[in-house]
């Protein structure tokens, strides 16, 4: 078996995941009924589609970035650095966070598939400081990286991720103590001004053949004096109104908005679901991740962010898309440059 596929939960994993009541017939189940594509979607069909997908799949020429040193990254408000897709450094009170990092390799257990833009990776795991929290989402190539956590296994001092997820990290090589695996509506205490909540997704898991035996999930990081929203994948559904009523509002929502196709839309937003998304968690400020690096679905490299910052126009938050790298502080101003407006 090859390493970074990682391993499948063992009989005590089991024992504590049929315990979930998201966990039926030996899989775990969405709130609401979520197929994975459309009934009369053929794989063949999926395919040729893939086959035919439009010039602008990829950028014209290599996205520009910026190099934040994130050894000396120091501000008044928690700061945001994302690495493209849905990898990002968060910062504040000398605490960092790390959200599900890719950083280099490709996003697919297939080698000629989900290779990154080119100027989509200035960043090497040796430019990651300590981390005193990585949260992962769900066990997905593009979010569960082996490639990358095997170089930050031992600069990582606690670790947050769904039911089922820690059986990966214990079979590479990383200490259980620090492992802490969370149903939907499970809470941490990390530390006095710091807790972790997951929150509903409505999305699927799986890194071989086998589906749904782990969880996947979002998070409300109650981040000192702020609260941001960490949404992982997830298609639309109506937890997100229900996230922000009990957990709202948000200073900040990181949000999916990419990947997104007609033969699958309850597993992924479309443009326009997440500024809804964004209005149903009570955000002040909306930033859209998980595009802007790979290429796993049909649509055009920079429609996602054209299409929600169109049906965003009138609604009443600030969508912010900073560069691959860029550093954004939370309330502060943000010179807004469209960096990503060219073919």
């Amino acid at each position: 078996m090859i390493k970074s596929i990682g391993r499948s939960p063992d009989k005590e994993d089991q024992a504590k995941i049929a315990q979930s009541p998201h966990y039926f017939d030996g899989k775990f189940k969405n709130i609401e009924p979520t197929e994975m594509m459309l009934e009369d979607v053929s794989y063949i069909r999926m395919l040729l589609e893939f086959s035919h997908r439009p010039k602008l799949i990829k950028p014209s020429k290599p996205l520009p970035s910026v190099k934040t040193n994130l050894q000396n990254l120091e501000s008044s408000t928690p700061a945001i650095v994302w690495f493209g897709h849905s990898s990002y450094f968060l910062k504040y009170k000398n605490f960092s966070v790390l959200v599900d990092p890719v950083l280099f390799g490709n996003a697919s257990p297939v080698p000629v598939f989900g290779y990154p833009f080119k100027g989509a990776t200035p960043y090497k795991p040796e430019d990651i400081p300590v981390i005193d929290l990585l949260l992962l989402t769900h066990d997905h190539y593009d979010h569960l990286s082996y490639e990358t956590l095997i170089k930050l296994k031992n600069r990582v001092r606690k670790i947050i991720v769904p039911l089922g997820v820690g059986a990966d990290l214990r079979y590479w090589g990383f200490n259980p103590a620090i492992i802490t695996e969370l149903d939907w509506d499970q809470k941490i205490e990390v530390l006095g001004n710091l807790s972790v909540t997951a929150t509903t997704a409505r999305h699927f898991s799986g890194r071989f053949l086998v589906r749904n035996k782990t969880l996947w999930t979002s998070y409300v990081l109650d981040f000192f004096d702020y609260k941001i929203f960490v949404g992982g994948d997830s298609g639309y559904g109506k937890h997100f109104a229900e996230i922000g009523k009990t957990h709202g509002p948000f200073d900040l929502a990181m949000l999916e908005c990419g990947q997104y196709g007609k033969n699958w839309p309850y597993i992924h937003m479309f443009p326009e679901q997440t500024a809804q998304a964004a209005v149903d968690l009570k955000t002040k400020v909306l930033f859209p991740v998980h595009w802007a690096k790979f290429i796993l679905s049909v649509h055009p490299w920079n429609e996602p962010v054209k299409r929600l910052l169109k049906a965003a126009e009138f609604m009443h938050y600030e969508i912010v898309t900073p560069k691959i790298g860029e550093a954004y502080e939370i309330g502060l101003p943000f010179a807004k440059d469209e960096w990503w407006n060219f073919e």
